[in-house]
């Protein structure tokens, strides 16, 4: 007998969550020795700092279902004012109490509802949104990178990426991800699904009769 699809599809679920726990402990352990300095530097999302950019992670991998709700009907479904709400929450008195509430949820399981590939994306584009700024470079799986990319090629849910890369053909040259059909977008797959989410800055890293195209459509992030 076949496993039913609502159960091989938890499973999937379950088994993408060692990835973000992975990609989250990364994070803590490359943001140890940073100074006061360098939490401040402002991130590649338009507005944070890098420690804001981690105190959201934070608050991501603290609401489940129920506090995501309630906080967007205080929020008066005013979904920005819900961000910097939880996000100040998450912030601390410094950035060693920042850094510190991020490592109490490396290991958490907890979301907003959204799939776990999301959480997965989130962790893997705000790492790049505040290590990039710091010089820090980190090695993902190739694997793991196509996951992401994968989703976010078909979804505008968390952030505009299916819509930002229609009408364009996006190929890795340092994996399997291909997407789409029109002019060439090519580079590593990371850097692919850094300007499918708006980062501007990633364009750098890519080639092709299409990269003015989409650099024009990142805008912030």
């Amino acid at each position: 007998m076949g496993v039913p699809k609502q159960a091989g599809e938890r499973g999937r679920e379950a088994g993408m969550w060692p990835l973000v726990h992975t990609e989250r402990a990364a994070l803590a352990a490359d943001f140890g020795d940073l100074t006061d300095e360098q939490w401040e530097i402002p991130s590649l999302c338009a507005g944070l700092t890098v420690r804001e950019v981690l105190a959201h992670l934070t608050a991501g991998a603290s609401l489940d279902t129920v506090r995501w709700l309630a906080g967007v009907i205080r929020c008066r479904f005013d979904f920005d004012k819900q961000v910097a709400v939880r996000l100040a929450e998450q912030l601390g008195a410094d950035p060693a109490a920042t850094l510190e509430r991020f490592r109490r949820v490396v290991s958490s399981t907890t979301k907003p509802p959204l799939p776990v590939i999301a959480m997965l994306g989130e962790t893997l584009v705000h790492g790049e949104d505040i290590r990039r700024p710091l010089g820090i470079r980190h090695e993902y799986p190739v694997d793991v990178v196509t996951r992401v990319a994968e989703y976010y090629r078909g979804s505008d849910l968390v952030v505009v990426a299916k819509g930002r890369v229609g009408g364009l053909r996006l190929v890795a040259d340092d994996g399997p991800f291909t997407t789409g059909s029109g002019p060439v977008v090519s580079g590593p797959t990371l850097s692919l699904v850094m300007a499918m989410t708006g980062r501007t800055a990633y364009c750098d890293d890519l080639e092709g009769d299409g990269v003015g195209l989409l650099r024009s459509r990142c805008g912030a992030a």
